[in-house]
């Protein structure tokens, strides 16, 4: 069966695992998730992915992150750009997250990046989600 929204399913099945205190979540593999499971590496979010060929896919594989005293690291995520209703914005629409406390992540030219590094680099895309 095929999905209209991979992405949002990536942030359902993190936003699920990290209420339940899983150590882990799996899902089908592609690019763009890899993408965004560097980028949530890269800012803290997550412990670890890990990339498997098993099945018909493939499988990636999150390693949650918690506080040391269990507490979540990702308190909230949330889709922006929908594929009915694509956000794209320039350098100096794009929003801050939680006043700067959180992240949003965009696919530009230069691919997959926070919204710092979008502002830094003076380049806009399209808003996929934001994560705090």
């Amino acid at each position: 069966m095929s999905m209209s929204d991979p992405l949002a399913d990536m942030l359902t099945r993190i936003r699920n695992a990290t209420k339940s205190r899983f150590n882990s979540v799996e899902m089908p593999l592609s690019k763009l998730k890899v993408s965004v499971a560097k980028v949530l590496k890269d800012e803290g979010y997550i412990a670890d992915y890990h990339i498997s060929d098993e099945g018909p896919q493939g499988t990636l594989k999150l390693d949650l992150k918690y506080g040391p005293h269990n507490e979540m690291v990702i308190t909230g995520i949330r889709r922006i750009s929908k594929p009915g209703y694509r956000q794209y914005k320039r350098s100096t629409q794009i929003p801050t997250v939680m006043s700067g406390l959180g992240i949003c992540i965009l696919t530009t030219s230069k691919g997959v990046i926070t919204d710092r590094e979008a502002r830094q680099q003076n380049i806009g895309g399209e808003l996929l989600c934001e994560v705090w």
